[in-house]
Formats: structure tokens, sequence, C-alpha cells
């Protein structure tokens, strides 16, 4: 039963973010991404912090040994999100988030050249085939991207892809924070930094939301919260290997909101090239899980009877 929890947590946390992005989406066309980089991250704090102070005493939670690495999870982990919310306002929520899944192919270079984790050559298959489908996305915008004159969607597309190499550099960042830090801590200081970039960014010019862009703003910093909090109970109830493909069924929360809120159907090649990421991502995630089962039989067979 506890599985079936991480399941339902990992598939809430996938719908919020993606309602989180919607929302982006929707103010991305008039305010500054850096506005709302700052409203994401300052909001976040509230759920943060009450599921901070619910676990225990706070100072204590938020106490950490290592300021400067979560410095350096902050500025790639903001400048991830500032691309891929200017991405938001150039492309379809469906492409931006077929684009996202890029990520974990970058996330297995990153492990193995900077973690030093040991990829074996499925995942490295894997991975080339995931490019693949990468490719079969941007395919439509790349010659569009290398003219003098790209088209806003050309741009929105490069943006999402810097995004999701920035993203997974981040993660790396923060697997290593893991080793000594508390997720809700990690969490704390990534919005806390966050909102002090994002608020640097006003010499630069903001502009005055209306109410019902304050409203969103608002909605956009406490939806990110939630989610990350979502996301990390996930991991108390069941392994990431058995919860990790259903971060897929974001691609259908985007289909159906870009489609309900802003007419977007996503188009053939979109379609084509998220199919051959999942599978792709599928295909390491399943691979994965099978030699970590085969690990746990061959250690329980040690085990003195």
């Amino acid at each position: 039963m506890s599985e079936l929890y991480g399941i339902v947590f990992k598939i809430a946390a996938t719908f919020v973010f993606v309602v989180m992005a919607m929302m982006v989406k929707l103010v991305a066309a008039r305010l500054p991404t850096g506005e709302i980089v700052f409203a994401r991250s300052l909001f976040a704090v509230i759920p943060i912090l009450v599921y901070i102070a619910m676990r225990g005493p706070v100072r204590a939670a938020l106490a950490t040994r290592r300021p400067f690495a979560h410095v350096l999870r902050v500025c790639i982990g903001i400048s991830s999100m500032a691309l891929g919310f200017a991405g938001l306002s150039y492309i379809p929520l469906p492409d931006a988030t077929a684009i996202g899944y890029a990520m974990p192919i970058f996330g297995v270079i990153f492990a193995a050249t900077i973690l030093h984790e040991r990829v074996r050559i499925y995942r490295w298959t894997a991975v080339g085939i995931g490019m693949v489908g990468v490719l079969i996305i941007l395919w439509p915008h790349l010659g569009e991207a290398l003219t003098t004159s790209p088209s806003a969607a050309a741009i929105g597309a490069l943006l999402c892809l810097v995004a999701a190499v920035c993203s997974a550099f981040a993660m790396v960042t923060v697997r290593a924070l893991t080793s000594t830090e508390e997720p809700p801590t990690i969490a704390f200081y990534f919005s806390l930094g966050g909102a002090a970039i994002g608020l640097a960014s006003a010499l630069f010019g903001w502009v005055m939301p209306t109410p019902g862009e304050a409203a969103l703003l608002l909605a956009i910093g406490v939806s990110g919260g939630v989610g990350q909090l979502l996301l990390t109970t996930s991991f108390k109830y069941a392994d990431a290997s058995l919860i990790a493909p259903f971060e897929y069924t974001s691609i259908a929360w985007a289909t159906m909101l870009g489609w309900f809120v802003f007419g977007d159907v996503p188009g053939t090649q979109t379609i084509i090239g998220g199919l051959v990421v999942i599978l792709s991502g599928m295909f390491v995630i399943f691979r994965e899980r099978q030699l970590g089962l085969k690990a746990k039989y061959e250690a329980a067979a040690r085990m003195p009877r």
C-alpha cells in the first residue's frame, strides 16, 4: 500500500508542476521572466516552511554545513527556471514539456562525467535513442535557429533545451547535497536564493501586475512549493525506480491543459519525438530496476540462515 501512496504523490506532483507551467505561460506574455522567478521562489517558501515546522524545530531543520554548495545549486537551478519560463512564452505547453524530457538524458551524461557514476551500455544506448527523439522534436526549429532572424518558436525551443541541460546539472548538485542535507532544507534555500536573484532583476525593469496576474504569481509560487513537497514525499513511500515512469504523465496533463486553455495541439513530430524519448527513459528505468532487484536477491541469498 505504501508504494501506491508513492505513485499517487508522484502523479500529483507532476500535475501540480504542469498547472504551474500553464500559469507561467499565462503571465509570461506581459511580465518579465525575472519578476516571475521572484514570485515563484518567494511564495514557494510558504508551504515549505509550513512543512518544515510540522516536522520539528525550524532552526534545526534549516541548519546547513554547505552554504557554498547551496549557492551553486541556486545559480544553476534558477538559470534553468528562468530559461524554461522564457521558453514557455514562445512555444506551446506540450512542446515545452516534451523538450524537458531531455533532462534525464543529460543527467546520465553529467552523472558519468561529474559524479563518476558507473553507466552501463544499456543506459548509454538509451541516451543515444533519447537524443534522436529530442532531435525529432527540435528538427523543425533547428534550421530557423541558425538563421540571422530565427522564429519565436525556434528561440523558445532552444531556450527549453538549454533549460533541460541546466536542470540536469542542477540535479547533479542536488544529488551531491542530499548526502548531508534534508530535501526540505535544499528546497528552502533554493527558493530563498531564487527570490534574491529574481528581486535583483527588478533593476532591469518590472511591470506592475494586474490583480489577476498578481493572483497567478501567488499561485505559481505556492504550487511550486507544494509540487516540491509532493515530490519529496513520494520518495518516502516508494523507490525512485518505481515512481520515475510516472513523470511521463506530465505530457498528458500538458496536452489537455494546452488544448483547453490555449487551444494548442501537439504536432506530429512532437508526438513522435516525445514517444521516442519516453520509451528510451522507460527502458533505462526498467533495466536499472531489474538490476536493483537482482542485487537485492543476491544479497539476501548471501545472508546466513
